[in-house]
């Protein structure tokens, strides 16, 4: 995991086990540099490992990502955008689902799949 420099987070609202974060991408961020001249472009791994600390912080799990499922990266996600990230959480299956949108367009989904923890191992 890369441990990007997280969003400026505007509001949170969890409902059970649903969490959307109401986020800004400022267009000062060091992951617009380079991504690309013509028009910058937050990176599709920076907004994969948003998804990955946002959902392990919430949801209790180590970011220790066992696979990656059905990422889609829909539409460019530009500087100064305002979007929602919301992640659905598995229990059962150690899984997350993620998504950022605003309205009804889509920018990117995808599903994340954990290593299960096992009770007395801390490695």
């Amino acid at each position: 995991m890369i441990k990007s420099v997280l969003p400026q987070i505007i509001s949170a609202h969890q409902q059970e086990d649903t969490i959307t974060w109401h986020i800004f991408v400022d267009a000062s961020l060091d992951f617009f540099k380079g991504h690309f001249p013509e028009q910058a472009v937050l990176p599709g791994v920076t907004q994969l490992d948003w998804a990955v600390q946002l959902g392990c912080k919430a949801f209790g799990y180590e970011p220790k990502v066992a696979s990656l499922e059905v990422l889609k990266f829909q539409q460019l996600l530009l500087p100064n955008s305002q979007v929602e990230l919301t992640i659905n959480h598995n229990k059962d299956k150690a899984r997350l689902t993620f998504q950022y949108a605003n309205g009804d367009k889509r920018y990117a989904s995808g599903r994340i799949m954990f290593t299960p923890n096992v009770s007395g191992n801390n490695s």
